[in-house]
């Protein structure tokens, strides 16, 4: 099968769609299927470590700040497809993806079988904004599938699409195996020993980018109630991994708040750094409200550590609360979540125990190739031409019906 993905961004830019895209793609090459990737995202400097097989389309305008946009998207989209002929189109969108957005018309007028898998979680203004999109374009009426990452992301997509489009849940996806923790030895914890005269110690740890979406400073909020409601019997560390703009602001809460001495900003660390703070955390905290899946605490989750988070949010697909973590609908509950973990040295260790023991079935890669599968399948079927090769071109009112051949399949 010929598959090829639609993503404003992809790398060299590094973030949750980024990486998912990536890695999906790489994984259907070596399933054997011809995988291509189109993106809006230059690479200048050809830093980009793009997975053997996938091949790469860059279609880049000279914009400020390199923005993953092209004034001409769906010309340059539609030369693209009507020389791969794709069996497949799958679209990757964020909250506003132009560039998705574009081929998705390109699609729509050509009959492709077309996935879009929404990344994020629409919020009341996004979804207004579609719903005002949908008024206008009647997209909810083109013959696409639609994918999203959680339960908790797809109601707000369901709310405007009714019955029109099918929008299904397939997970991001895990290497299990990079994540999962080294047997214990003799069955229990190795930690270094503490004098008995002294509190127990309990590490937290929190992994994002330091964005205001992810809410840094609530983050910082609920570890300095934590670390007042625990007093002097329990001793509470952090450590923040990841980078970004608001990382000022939170190294400003830190010295104001006299909290430098026990929150570490670790900055940006690899996956083999990541796991070794994660092999000394005791609890994960994820302090955003909006996450449409955590792909951070399902890393944590697979590692073994016991997560707090929201339970509105996508984390509440892999994370039940008392089972895998503990699960709060406010930063007192997420608080007091992290409280009683740090007090209830049982149930935290029971939490982790079970954590090691289970898999996230649903979040594994051949489970997620798998669903995407059907998925495509599905898309093929909606299309009503079998596939993309030889498909026919009917679509959208007014739209072009042929698109001109080039041989430029590289950045534009």
């Amino acid at each position: 099968m010929k598959v090829v993905h639609v993503s404003d961004c992809f790398l060299p830019r590094l973030g949750g769609i980024e990486i998912q895209v990536a890695e999906l793609a790489r994984l259907q090459s070596e399933a054997g299927h011809e995988v291509h990737v189109v993106t809006a995202t230059p690479d200048r400097d050809g830093s980009a470590r793009i997975p053997q097989g996938i091949s790469v389309h860059r279609v880049v305008a000279a914009l400020p700040f390199e923005l993953p946009i092209h004034p001409r998207t769906g010309h340059h989209v539609g030369r693209i497809c009507q020389e791969l002929q794709p069996d497949v189109l799958h679209l990757h969108v964020g909250a506003v993806s132009p560039f998705a957005w574009s081929a998705l018309r390109v699609a729509a007028r050509r009959s492709l079988p077309t996935v879009v898998t929404v990344h994020s979680m629409w919020d009341p203004i996004t979804r207004g904004l579609y719903e005002g999109l949908d008024a206008g374009l009647r997209w909810s009426g083109w013959p696409v599938v639609c994918t999203t990452v959680s339960e908790a992301a797809a109601a707000p997509i369901r709310s405007v699409v009714g019955s029109r489009i099918p929008v299904h849940v397939v997970a991001n996806g895990i290497d299990t195996a990079q994540w999962r923790p080294e047997p214990l030895v003799s069955g229990s914890e190795v930690r270094e020993e503490r004098p008995e005269d002294l509190p127990a110690e309990v590490h937290v740890v929190a992994v994002g980018r330091l964005a205001p979406r992810k809410r840094p400073l609530t983050l910082l909020r609920i570890l300095r109630a934590t670390r007042a409601a625990l007093g002097a019997g329990v001793r509470l560390r952090a450590t923040v991994v990841g980078d970004g703009p608001a990382r000022g602001l939170m190294e400003r809460y830190l010295r104001h708040h006299a909290m430098s001495d026990w929150v570490e900003l670790a900055g940006r660390l690899d996956r083999a750094e990541v796991r070794a703070v994660l092999r000394s955390a005791d609890v994960f905290l994820a302090p955003a409200n909006r996450e449409s899946f955590g792909i951070a605490a399902l890393e944590a989750r697979t590692a073994g550590v016991p997560v707090v988070a929201y339970a509105e949010g996508g984390v509440a697909d892999f994370v039940i609360s008392e089972k895998e973590g503990l699960l709060g609908r406010s930063p007192a509950e997420l608080a007091a979540a992290v409280v009683r973990l740090a007090r209830d040295h049982d149930l935290r260790t029971a939490i982790a125990e079970h954590n090691r023991a289970t898999e996230p079935v649903r979040c594994t890669w051949p489970v997620v190739l798998s669903d995407f599968e059907e998925r495509y399948s599905q898309a093929r079927a909606r299309a009503g031409n079998g596939g993309g090769r030889g498909g026919g071109q009917a679509g959208l009112p007014g739209g072009r019906r042929h698109v001109r051949r080039s041989r430029r399949s590289t950045p534009v």
